[in-house]
């Protein structure tokens, strides 16, 4: 006999923990950025090319994927609460293999795709939970803080990672982190607790004939591809680009360092995303979305270009990509929850899910390829130049936007 989770009925506004939620999302992702906050560390102990080091990050990021794929089905099965707290567990076991595991580009391949598993497991029922809980005319703005806490993880996850590095070696960073996210995970079961599950009654001969909402769908999911194409390339690489780049100016330690690369790329990311949450509640999807794709688009052209250029200047940059790139994240995500019929949001995010963080698995390792085929001088140029097709294709669906 399959578990069905309670129907829907009216209450609270919310009964989702808000505040705890986004501290859990927080901790939970303190071990997300810790590889690549390592990167620059690691291809040298480990001995790694540039091809190998993005092969890591996208066995992460695949693994991610068809965890999304597969969560998306079993959140409409057995409910999102059921699934985010089974999650969240996994996430503390992988968080621990990864930290007393990975010790070589073999080992780090294996325990990174486990945990993109885990990780991935607790993203889409997190998004499922908050919309169902949230008024309608704050679902945007829900959704982005949920993302915003992940984003205040990466921070913590950069800026833990190098100061272990100056404290010890990469093995502390991944203790350290790990460690982190297994207090997020009890943090996610405890913020959702008292949250309530949306279920409704599939009925096939419906939805199949029900279809002017798929065109809305479609170029909401070819918008997430090229997002995510931009956004995990980025991700993956600016570390070891902003590592490079200062350390070749000489100006600071490795801590300082992880600090700006934690600044710029996700303190500005966090901000990015409840702002662009409350900008969609009011103006719409649409117009955040085009404004959005078109400022990660026109960073990802020139960022590689200006590794050469005052700190100041390069970190400022820097910040506007990482507001940019993650701004549209939460958009597209809310947007999705109000264009899909509620018996086909799961499949719907699911879908959405492998084959947009499935391209995102893919762009670290172009990135890295592009590296190492390319001059040096302007082998960064070329890399970055590269995710810039995912803003473009991004950017050309939110136009195609009904609103």
């Amino acid at each position: 006999m399959t578990y069905e989770p309670e129907p829907f009925r009216p209450g609270p506004p919310s009964s989702v923990n808000m505040p705890l939620l986004v501290l859990a999302r927080a901790c939970t992702t303190a071990v997300f950025m810790t590889y690549p906050a390592c990167l620059s560390w690691l291809m040298d102990v480990w001995q790694m090319t540039a091809t190998r080091a993005g092969l890591v990050q996208g066995a992460f990021t695949a693994s991610f994927a068809v965890s999304l794929l597969v969560v998306s089905f079993l959140c409409d099965r057995f409910g999102a609460k059921s699934v985010f707290a089974w999650a969240a567990i996994s996430c503390a076991a992988s968080a621990l293999l990864f930290a007393a595991f990975a010790r070589s580009f073999e080992s780090a391949l294996v325990c990174m795709a486990l945990l993109g598993l885990a990780q991935g497991a607790t993203y889409t029922p997190a998004i499922m939970l908050v919309s169902t809980n949230a008024p309608p005319d704050r679902k945007a703005s829900a959704v982005g803080w949920v993302l915003a806490g992940m984003s205040a993880g990466y921070v913590l996850s950069i800026v833990l990672a190098n100061a272990m590095l100056a404290t010890a070696d990469y093995r502390l960073a991944f203790a350290v982190t790990a460690g982190v996210a297994v207090v997020g995970s009890a943090l996610s079961i405890a913020a959702t607790w008292n949250a309530r599950d949306q279920v409704v009654q599939i009925d096939p001969g419906k939805t199949s004939s029900d279809s002017p909402w798929k065109r809305q769908a479609r170029l909401l999911t070819l918008g997430y591809i090229g997002h995510t194409w931009e956004l995990l390339g980025a991700w993956a690489w600016i570390p070891a680009f902003l590592t490079a780049s200062l350390l070749s100016q000489g100006r600071m330690t490795g801590v300082e360092i992880g600090l700006w690369i934690a600044v710029t790329l996700h303190v500005s990311g966090f901000f990015g995303s409840f702002l662009s949450g409350y900008a969609a509640d009011r103006f719409g999807a649409k117009p955040v979305l085009v404004g959005f794709a078109l400022v990660g688009a026109v960073c990802s052209l020139v960022v590689g270009w200006l590794n050469e250029l005052n700190v100041a200047l390069l970190l400022a940059v820097v910040g506007i990509y990482g507001f940019a790139i993650i701004g549209d994240s939460s958009v597209l995500s809310s947007a999705m929850t109000d264009a899909v019929p509620a018996s086909q949001l799961g499949r719907a995010l699911g879908l959405r899910s492998i084959l947009g963080v499935g391209a995102g698995s893919v762009s670290p390792i172009v990135f890295g390829m592009a590296l190492d085929m390319t001059p040096a001088s302007v082998s960064w140029g070329l890399a970055f130049c590269t995710l810039a097709f995912g803003g473009a294709l991004a950017f050309a669906c939110a136009i195609a936007l009904r609103r």
